[in-house]
């Protein structure tokens, strides 16, 4: 327990200079003295059992950045204090909320933080009402800034990739149609190139066949074929290329396949030459379709691209909200979209990691609501989600009527809430993950979004392998003249 301690000592330390006789008596009756050697006196993070105040000796104070001690504070100073100084706060678990260690040997006035709760709330309960609220005020502002201004940057960048990629992405579908557009006359000019080998009409015929290849290819989607079957027709078309004399023609059924073309494509090309040289048409025809098909695939890819990178801006777009108002009309489905999108590779890729399952009611109206703030709803809700399935399983988003309301549902197949803490999920800094790695204002943040902001409800119902958040929505939220001051 260490030595004891008498008021006259406490009394010289500022923190307890205009303390009563009766008040040090107290503290002396429930703490004591201790006398730390250098090393640790407590550590960050870990639940905080005692509240210290250094009568003597030198002290340290850290936090971790990024994983790294960043040093906050070195003092010598007689009466400064750390460890469960919040311990009056009910309701909660105190964690020490940074790592102290002293430097020399050094003593401490030692009090139990329960001791020194109780001692807070019985001598200054004026006092602890105020702390209280500055703190778990103070907490909640920081916080909530914290996330706004995340959202805002995500907001930001998604701006600046909007102005910096959207003008290549427009340009690169531009050269698209005017490679198309070449293309094609190049393979008109091919019938005024004969030179003798290849006859006049093995050359128009020659033309024409590319042109039906290349309108295939523009509009050909790539098939559903396995692996094991894409091999037997490359194999099919190689045999039969060979067999008519058709050098690489092992290098060549790979383009073929990927254009959709087959034996019975080929058969009525060879048909088509019949009249001609055959031979010399058709090993012609076979080298400029290859170059054909191979043109058109990459124009395809090019396409594809360019569509993707407007696809991917424009959810980013329609997530952060930037450059729309804070209230207006939305479609809730055009929201979730863009959320989940946001997730990326974590969600929605088949044969690995979180499968989707989307129950949408597209005859849903639009709502007057605030789009920014329910996408970071839907961002809470998903994130805890996909955590609490570790990253495997399936996340279910549904959407419908509820009466005169329109109800979100955002289901996953983890776990499950236990049943002693599902009625706290939503109080401020309540958080079941490891310290550091949550904030306990997540769910809170979408309780005050979805009912204070939009008069809606939000509601949890969990069982091992079935947890939904449950979203009720008016059709019109509150516009902001209408909202009621903050508390």
């Amino acid at each position: 327990m260490g030595e004891g301690c008498v008021r006259e000592e406490l009394r010289t330390l500022f923190l307890f200079e205009s303390l009563s006789d009766e008040q040090l008596d107290i503290l002396c009756a429930n703490g004591h003295i201790a006398t730390f050697e250098p090393g640790p006196v407590c550590t960050e993070g870990e639940p905080a059992t005692c509240f210290y105040v250094m009568i003597e000796g030198e002290l340290v104070m850290t936090m971790k950045s990024g994983g790294i001690d960043i040093e906050t504070n070195r003092t010598s100073m007689r009466g400064v204090y750390c460890g469960a100084w919040s311990a009056y706060i009910p309701g909660e678990q105190p964690v020490y909320e940074a790592s102290v260690r002293v430097t020399k040997p050094s003593r401490f006035f030692v009090l139990d933080a329960k001791a020194y709760a109780d001692f807070m709330r019985t001598e200054f309960p004026m006092a602890v009402h105020l702390l209280e609220g500055h703190k778990v005020g103070g907490l909640r502002r920081r916080q909530i800034i914290g996330q706004r201004e995340k959202l805002l940057a995500l907001g930001q960048l998604s701006a600046g990739l909007t102005h910096q990629l959207n003008n290549p992405a427009a340009a690169t579908a531009r050269a698209v149609a005017d490679l198309r557009d070449r293309v094609s006359k190049m393979r008109h000019k091919l019938a005024m190139l004969g030179d003798g080998h290849v006859p006049p009409a093995a050359l128009r015929e020659l033309v024409s066949i590319q042109d039906r290849v290349a309108e295939q290819i523009a509009k050909h989607k790539a098939q559903d074929l396995t692996a094991l079957e894409a091999s037997d027709r490359e194999e099919q078309i190689g045999e039969w290329l060979e067999e008519r004399g058709i050098t690489s023609a092992w290098d060549y059924a790979p383009t073929f396949v990927d254009a959709g073309l087959d034996i019975d494509w080929f058969e009525g090309v060879a048909a088509s030459l019949d009249d001609v040289d055959a031979t010399a048409s058709f090993m012609s025809a076979i080298g400029w379709l290859r170059y054909t098909i191979e043109t058109e695939l990459l124009m395809n890819q090019i396409a594809e691209a360019s569509k993707r990178i407007s696809a991917l801006l424009a959810g980013a777009k329609q997530y952060s909200q930037m450059d729309r108002a804070p209230y207006q009309s939305a479609d809730i489905h055009e929201l979730l979209h863009s959320t989940l999108m946001m997730f990326g590779d974590r969600i929605g890729k088949e044969g690995k990691g979180v499968r989707l399952v989307k129950d949408w009611d597209k005859s849903l109206p639009e709502l007057a609501c605030y789009p920014g703030d329910l996408n970071q709803v839907w961002t809470n809700i998903i994130d805890n989600a996909i955590q609490a399935m570790n990253g495997e399983g399936t996340l279910t988003v549904r959407t419908g009527r509820d009466g005169d309301l329109v109800r979100v549902e955002i289901c996953d197949d983890g776990p499950g809430i236990p049943a002693d803490i599902i009625e706290r999920i939503f109080t401020p800094f309540f958080t079941t993950k490891a310290f550091g790695e949550g904030t306990g204002l997540g769910l809170d943040l979408a309780w005050r979004i979805v009912v204070e902001k939009h008069s809606g409800d939000l509601r949890v119902q969990s069982e091992p392998g079935n947890t939904r958040f449950i979203v009720l929505l008016p059709l019109e939220a509150p516009a902001p003249e209408d909202l009621p001051a903050p508390a």
